[in-house]
Order: structure tokens, then sequence, then C-alpha cells
């Protein structure tokens, strides 16, 4: 029997992972409903002070996607609801939900506050993990998306006893419903994605840390004491009133631990530590921070040379023990740790802080609905997956994201966020757009007469409230020229803080508005939808940047800061009297991909695109498809490579909508997104002509080849990890082998870390050990570094028999022919090892051809050679260049299933471009005024972009008619840089949105009003 396929997708959890899922399917066309079981979305990121290894306001990146997602026509916020039932087939599933009473009007709430303000109930606050109370009607942060109340039932006064109702007194909307009912939904979907997040590690049972303690706290509960809207307010303080000044951290709590049955790794600790203790530090310099360890696992991308930071510069402690209990002074009440040194001493050190850095864990609430979809679990109750199919689950059409597949950090969320998108829409790519709803805007005023300016101030908390004088600020916007009102917001990015905006739109009439905030390059789309949604052209808005420019850099300098963010303010104001309005011009689209690389990224690249039902052409410089992955036999599961691989190649080389050229390599690239072209040559030298809307980047790494380190090339025993696998294939005979980890990376040369070494070592110790349990296996290490659930293999190797010796970069192990010696920093040994083979872990490195591709294409690299994001927490897989994405180790080393959810990511956002039917042009491009050109050429020779060149046209004067050459803009390709106005001679390019007089004015006011001045 056919199943009608529903163009919707049902995702269930509302933290980072659902809503970038709901983003991606709601702009590629799909409805969605996010369903999320608390009052509001944003989940544990919510939480969250600042995000590592940017020390980012989590809020800050996080609010302008929530108020998207509650903007967005096509997706259905279903908050306060859980899953009943999910019943079906891929394609068609119903979807039963019960839709919780909050006993408070939706459409009626604003979210004003009165009611809270007038409960007389107090209870804990979950949110700010039990530190502060709440009110029995309440809303769960400042910046909650959706901004509506919701009442605690148990503890709500009338709903339990039937007395108070003092919320209803004071409501003026009369959104207060105490006779409000659970309601039962039945959605419609064609796909489901899970993404019900993780629950944290409850401390309580572990007795011996003494977490009753009031000053023994959580990694959770810190992130809140050093939040602005935490309990204290961002002021980091005891239980006793006091500064902390000396804080320890103890990791691994609730984490590999195999007496509570918890063996995996929780990924995030080591660097939430970390960041943790260089935000304290930034608080109060002054501050000790010690974190207690095993291995500091700084894997990511970024996070190694983060923890040398916070070592080397902020004077972190690192401190390679596992304390076994807290004990506190019975007389002074005051904490202290035992523990012991790397010598063998012991040592008993007193703390003011103690946090305790707890695991991730499968939540029951995630548990049950995998029962309810009918999906498998591994043995630590997180849903099950594989390797070659990251995001899908043991049910056809059911797909997981996120922490509910196993502990993982933010940027791996977010791509399988967007990965199990790709998986959903590619099922469903028949009928996409065919629930889709359109965004409406109201008709656009007309801008006439004076300049009416509202100004609003961003408090951000501590980011910019800690060291700018905000009120002042706000005053003193209020005196300038045009500005008719001057607000503050504690957090104008929220979704209530828009809100009030375009009410001020329209109460002042204001035909101007400028915020002072945090980065453009995040928020400025966020405000200028504000600005349309309210009748206000969005280029008669204008950001500037208080948080980077003024509270970030003088953060020792609150006078200064403060006189500065005026300055600023002054000259934006100055500058928006100057705006006028601007239009974005329609553009042709084609609807075919490029994706240069032929390894497990770019084939799965590849083919999610073509799932989804766009061409693709796959471009591969080597003559075999595979990549890095030919070199490894085995996965780190134990199956063979080829068992995922080979299929693989073989389905996408026989994909209907798939162009594969092998042997061939991409020389030239001209164009902008949705209208690329470039010139593809072979081996032979044949050059072909190619055109593509969108490319993603998959080009891979390659293994070092570690010369000079370790005496690698000096004698032929000395071999990398892929030649140990090459000679595992055959008639493998060594009884004595000696791994050596970090050879080649974690150095001045290369400071970051492989991410894969380790667990490759570990896989490749096992299997020597499977072959012959006599032979005998060294593993040197730095840290050892097999996070996630891949601790599971460390632990079999050290049972069956791997030695594990710790060394320091400072002392660092010899290799001789048949010897090698080192210093193990546990015991304090020296140590001489018999080897008859001796293999260096030598890390993953970035292609030299990423240097001839990235200027193709306009998109940066790393200092390490790779190429750079554009936000590596919640873009992991675009480009500033629109159009243009990366995966894979392309972007960093990482696994083959992080390689496989990133590459289903960057299909994703390509097909979000790929699924429109035009494109539109920035508005911020050059104008040619033709009277004034006189066709000398000098701005062609200059654009960077090639968006500008010389046309024959046919002018008329006086009755003549006669031939010109004349500049003429490209608004395709035009990125708005000004080069070609600047260069020009005569005047004749005005660069919009950035004209003269535009920042002129803004020049005049940087020396407030000096006559002198121009």
């Amino acid at each position: 029997m056919k199943t009608d396929i529903t163009g919707a997708v049902a995702v269930v959890g509302g933290g980072i992972a659902g809503v970038q899922a709901s983003l991606d399917l709601a702009n590629s066309g799909y409805k969605v409903y996010l369903i999320e079981s608390g009052p509001t979305i944003g989940g544990k990121m919510a939480q969250l002070d600042k995000t590592f290894p940017t020390s980012d306001c989590a809020a800050c990146i996080l609010s302008p996607k929530l108020v998207e997602a509650s903007r967005h026509p096509n997706i259905e916020l279903l908050t306060y609801s859980e899953v009943l039932a999910i019943d079906g087939v891929a394609g068609g599933f119903t979807v039963k939900v019960r839709k919780k009473a909050r006993y408070v009007d939706e459409t009626k709430c604003t979210g004003c506050g009165d009611c809270i303000e007038k409960c007389p109930k107090k209870v804990s606050d979950g949110f700010n993990e039990g530190l502060a109370p709440r009110k029995a009607i309440y809303l769960a942060f400042p910046q909650a998306v959706p901004r509506i109340m919701t009442i605690d039932p148990e503890n709500c006064i009338y709903l339990s006893k039937g007395r108070c109702g003092n919320c209803a007194k004071v409501c003026k909307r009369g959104a207060i419903d105490y006779t409000q009912k659970d309601k039962e939904l039945s959605l419609k979907a064609g796909a489901v994605i899970l993404a019900a997040g993780f629950e944290a590690f409850n401390p309580k049972g572990l007795e011996a840390y003494r977490p009753e303690h009031p000053d023994v706290v959580t990694s959770l509960q810190f992130e809140r004491l050093l939040n602005a809207s935490g309990p204290y307010h961002g002021h980091l303080q005891t239980s006793r009133g006091k500064e902390p000044k000396k804080i320890a951290f103890i990791q691994c709590v609730g984490s590999r631990n195999q007496r509570l049955s918890r063996k995996y790794c929780s990924s995030v600790c080591c660097m939430y530590a970390v960041k943790q203790a260089v935000i304290a530090k930034e608080h109060d310099p002054e501050i000790e921070c010690a974190i207690f360890n095993i291995d500091i696992r700084a894997f990511g991308k970024g996070f190694e040379e983060f923890y040398q930071r916070a070592r080397n510069e902020k004077k972190v402690r690192f401190i390679r023990s596992r304390p076994s209990c807290v004990e506190t002074d019975p007389l002074k009440g005051e904490l202290r740790i035992p523990y012991e040194n790397e010598d063998g001493s012991i040592s008993h050190e007193e703390f003011d802080m103690i946090v305790l850095s707890i695991g991730i864990g499968a939540s029951e609430s995630g548990k049950e609905l995998a029962r309810l979809a009918g999906v498998g679990l591994t043995g630590a109750g997180f849903i099950n997956t594989s390797i070659e199919n990251p995001m899908s689950t043991d049910r056809p059409g059911v797909f997981a994201a996120g922490a509910v597949q196993g502990p993982k950090d933010i940027p791996d969320t977010v791509a399988q966020a967007s990965g199990a998108a790709a998986k959903a829409g590619a099922l469903l790519s028949s009928v996409r757009g065919t629930l889709e709803s359109k965004k409406e805007f109201p008709p656009e005023k007309a801008v006439e007469g004076e300049p009416k300016v509202g100004v609003v101030v961003c408090h951000c908390g501590t980011n910019i409230g800690g060291f700018v004088n905000v009120p002042e600020v706000v005053s003193y916007a209020g005196t300038l020229e045009n500005v008719a009102v001057a607000r503050e917001e504690m957090y104008a990015c929220s979704e209530d803080a828009q809100e009030r905006i375009k009410e001020m739109i329209s109460e002042y009439g204001l035909n101007r508005v400028l915020v002072a905030s945090c980065t453009p390059r995040t928020h400025e789309p966020l405000f200028q939808e504000s600005c349309r949604a309210a009748g206000l052209n969005p280029y008669l808005f204008e950001l500037v940047n208080i948080r980077e420019h003024c509270s970030w850099i003088h953060q020792q300098e609150p006078e200064k800061a403060t006189e500065k963010a005026k300055d600023i303010m002054r000259m934006g104001v100055s500058r928006v009297r100057h705006l006028t309005p601007l239009y974005k011009q329609e553009l042709s689209l084609g609807h075919n991909a490029l994706v240069l690389g032929g390894g497990i990224s770019g084939l799965h690249a590849a083919l999610e695109i073509a799932e989804n039902g766009f061409e693709v052409l796959l471009v591969e410089k080597e003559p075999e498809l595979g990549g890095l992955l030919r070199n490894i036999t085995v996965l780190q599961d134990g199956r063979k490579t080829s068992e995922i691989l080979s299929p693989l190649i073989e389905k996408v080389r026989s994909h209907p909508v798939i162009t594969v050229m092998t042997d061939s390599e991409l020389v030239e690239v001209s164009g902008s997104v949705g209208n690329f072209k470039g010139r593809v040559r072979d081996r032979t030298g044949r050059e072909q002509e190619v055109s593509f809307a969108v490319a993603v980047l998959a080009t891979g790494a390659e293994e070092l080849s570690p010369a000079g380190y370790f005496s690698y090339g000096e004698f032929p025993n000395v071999v990398t990890q892929s030649g140990l696998e090459a000679k595992l294939e055959g008639n493998f005979k060594a009884k004595h082998v000696v791994m050596v980890q970090c050879a080649g990376s974690r150095n001045k040369e290369r400071p970051y870390c492989s991410r894969v070494c380790c667990i490759t070592a570990v896989k490749n110790a096992l299997r020597i050990k499977e072959r012959d349990p006599s032979a005998t296996v060294h593993v040197l290490y730095r840290e050892m570094r097999t996070y996630g659930a891949w601790e599971e293999l460390y632990s079999r190797a050290r049972a069956a028999g791997v030695r594990f010796i710790a060394y320091s970069d400072t002392r660092l192990p010899w290799i001789g022919e048949n010897e090698v010696r080192v210093y193990d920093e546990i015991t304090g040994f020296d140590l001489e090892i018999e080897a008859d083979l001796v293999v260096l872990s030598a890390p993953l490195a970035a292609p030299a051809s990423n240097k001839q591709i990235a200027p193709m294409f306009k998109v940066p690299l790393d200092s390490n050679g790779f190429f750079l994001e554009v936000h590596i927490k919640l873009r992991p897989v675009d480009f500033a260049t629109e159009g243009v994405f990366l995966c894979g180790t392309a972007q960093a080393p990482k696994l083959v299933d992080e390689s496989i959810a990133q590459a289903a990511a960057a299909a994703s956002r390509a097909c979000i471009i790929l699924s429109k039917k035009s494109l539109e042009s920035s508005a911020v491009i050059s104008k040619v005024n033709t009277e004034l050109c006189v066709g000398c050429g000098a701005c062609e020779k200059v654009c960077p972009y090639g968006a500008i060149s010389l046309t024959q046209v046919l002018l008329e004067k006086q009755g003549i008619s006669y031939k010109a050459r004349k500049s003429e803009v490209n608004p395709a390709l035009c990125k708005g840089c000004g080069a070609c106005a600047m260069s020009c001679p005569t005047g004749a390019l005005d660069q919009q949105h950035f004209r003269n007089d535009q920042l002129l004015a803004q020049v005049k006011d940087v020396f407030a009003y000096s006559e002198e001045v121009l």
C-alpha cells in the first residue's frame, strides 16, 4: 500500500539541535512542528554564560536563532508539550502530542511580568539550578522564547488550595485562565527528528564530594553564578557573600566511572572547566583556579590552543590527580581537597569553592521518547546509530541529532542537527513546498521630512553593562540631534525587546533606528527584520558595536569604555540620519552543486544533495574515490572500512544526478552564489567549463609525514599509524610495539590536537593484542583523548594488557633502533622499552592545495591551513562567502562519523539555497553615475570580485547618438567592499549605504562637532 507523503517534519526537542534542524527544514520549504516539553525553547545552551573556545556570550549567539524560529512562518512552536505516540511509517507518521495547560492564554500574555511581581509563592528555580527562587508563575529566563508566563500547578496557591488569585487580579490582558486543561493534538509528519538533549549527572549520591555543602557546586550551577541573569547577577561569590579567592574544579564527576556504570567520557567537561576557570579569572584576575583531571581532553577545533592559553597566560593550574573526596574543616567549615601528586606525595589544599564537572547522561524522558519512537538504545541509554549513518535510527524516517545520540559539544550538535534535516529533506523531497507558508510584511512607510531616530542601548548583562555605564549612554543619546526616543534594553536581541522596538517605531513615528549592542555580523539581520515588520525599510537601521569596541577592550577602564560608547553612539546617530531606503534585486539561480573532494565527506555531501533532488558535480583530484579512508583498513568499531566505503562509492557513481570527475582539479572559479562558473582540468590537461549554484569544499586532510620527529626516517621500523594499518593487513610479526602520540602536533609548528590519533592508536593496539595476546604494546601519550563512547576502547585496551605511559612535552621519548627510552610522568621512573616496531601517531594536516582553493572561492584559512568557518559554534559548515560550505577534515581533524555528519550538514545548508526559485542580491552594492563615468577602467582593475566591468553603451546628447565605455556593476557579484568607489577619479561610483555624506558625517562627529574639522 502506497503511503501519502506529508511535507512536514516533527522535531522533538527545542534545544540548539532542535532549533537548528527546524530552521534548516523551514528554510528549505518544509512545515515544521517544533515540540518542546519545557515552557521555552533554548535547552541547556540557554543556561550557559559563555561558550568555548571563543568566550562568546551564549545568550547573545543563541537568542537570534530562537527569535528566528519563533517568527518563521513554516515553524509551529509547540512548547510545554510532550509526545504521546509516534505511529505510521516513513513519509506518513502520526505524532500524538499532549499540550500541557499553562493556565495562561498564549494569545493574550505579553510577558510584562506584573503577575510574577505579585505572586507570593516562592519555589526553587530549576533554570538557575536551585541556586535562587522563582515564583509559582514564572518566565524561565529573560530572553525566553516564547515570552509567555507559565503557572506551576503543584505550587500555585490558587490551583492547589483555591486561595490567592493575585496573578489574575493584576493581569491587564486577562491572560490568566485557571480552568485551562491539557489538550491532545494529532500531527501529520513525513519524518521525525529526535533532539531531546541530555540530562546532567546529579552528584547527590557521591557523598564523598560533599555535594550538600553550599560552596560545592556543579558546573551548571557555576555557569549560573557567572551569568548576568543568574542568582547574583554575574557577581561571583560564595554562600557567605564573599568573592572566592581559590576555586577547584574536579573533573569526571559522573563520567569515566565503572562503579556508576557510566564508562563513557562526556566529551565536554574538560573544556567547559577550562572555560569557566578563564571566565572566573576575568571576573577577578586574583582568583586562583586549579583543575584536577585525569586527562584534559581538548580535542576540538581551537580547543588545544584555548587550553594552552589558560595554562600559560591565565595561569590556571592543571593537577593530574583524581581526588577521592572533599573534606571540611570541622571548626572553620572551610573546604579542603586531599590529593596525590605526580611524585606520589599527598597534599591537602584549601579552597573557597569547589566545582564538580558533572557529566552528560541519557535522560529518562529521552529513553521514553526512544521507546515511543520504536528506536534502539546504546548500553548507556543514548539513541543507537552507526558510524556510517550517525543521524539515522533503526526505524526508517526517524532521525536523531545532538546529545540524545551521545555526548557532544555544540558544534557537533549543530552539525548533526543540520545533517538530520538533510536526511529528512531527502525523504520528503517530492513534496517540498507543499505546506510552505510565506512571510508577509506590512507596506513600507514613506520616509519624508526630518529624520526621527529611535535609539536602543543594550545592557547585555555584564557583557556591556558590566563595564559601560548604560544609563549614562542612554541619557546622552537622548540629547543628540533628531533623536526622538532613547531606551535601555537588558537584552535587545530577545523576543520581547524586538516587539518593543516595533512598538517604539509605531508609537513615535520613527523613520530611523539605531541599536547599540554587539556585532552586526550576527545580529544586524535580526534587527533589520524587526524594522521591516514595523513597516520601516531595513536599511534605515544602524547597529553600533559597543561590546567588542568598548566593554570588552576596555574592561579595566570603565570610564573610558563609557566615553567611547558615547562617541560611537554620536557617530552612529550622525550616520543614521543620512541613511536612505535601499532595495534588493531578484537574481536568477541555478539548481546544481559542486562538491570538491571525493573522500568520505565529499561522497556523503554529494549523495545527500542528490537525494534532495538536485544535480551534483563531484570533482576528485585522485584517480580513485575514497580519500584518506582508503588508507584506513578498520573502523574504530572493528568493522572493515570497505564495508561502508565500497557500497558508498558504488551508490555515488551510479546515482542518476551525480556526475563524477576523478583525476581532475578545479583551476578557476568566478561568479557568485546561484551562478558560479569554473574550469576543471584533468590529468591530461584537458579543461572543461562547469557551472554551479553552490559549492561544498570537502578537500580533506592528509597524514603528516613526521620527518624530524622521534627518529622517523632514520630507522625502517619507525612507521606511522597508516603504515601500521597496512602491516596489520599482511604478515604482521612484531612482538614489541611502542606507539608515540602527538608526533608532530601540539607543538609550535602545529599547536592543534589532531583529535583522531588517540582513538586510532588504541584501536590498533587492540588489533595487535587480538592477533597475538603475548605481544607487548606500549602507548606513550601526553593526554589520552578517547572521548565519548570511545572511552570503552581505552578500557578494553588496558584490560587486554596494553600499557599506557604518560610523557611530558618537556621530556620527549628517545627512539633508538630497537629501544625506546621514556620518563614516566605517573611513576617518576625512567623506562627502557624493547621495541621491534615504533608507531608514530602523526597528525592530520591541511593539504597544500587549500592555499590555491581558498582564494578561488574567497574563503579564509585558519592559522593551521584548514578552512575557517564563519562561526565555530553555530555555523560550523558555513563560510562568510554565501553559497560556499565546508565539511569533514577540510575544516579540522575528525572521526569518520563526525565527517559524515558535517557532510550532511553542508548538504542541508546548500539545499536551503538550491530549494529557492530565485535569490536576492544585497542592496549594499556600488552604483554608477554614467554621466560622471569616463570609462577609465580603474574600478575594474581594483575589484577583487570581478563585479564591475566596462561595457559599450549607446548614449544621446543634444540629438547626437554615440557609443561610450561605461562601468556596469553586477549585483550578484558585488560584495559592497567599496574599493571601486575609492579608486574612481571622477566620483562616478557611490557605495550604497556607505556614501560619502554618510561616512563624512561620522568622521566629523568623532570630534564632537568641532568647527575646525572638515
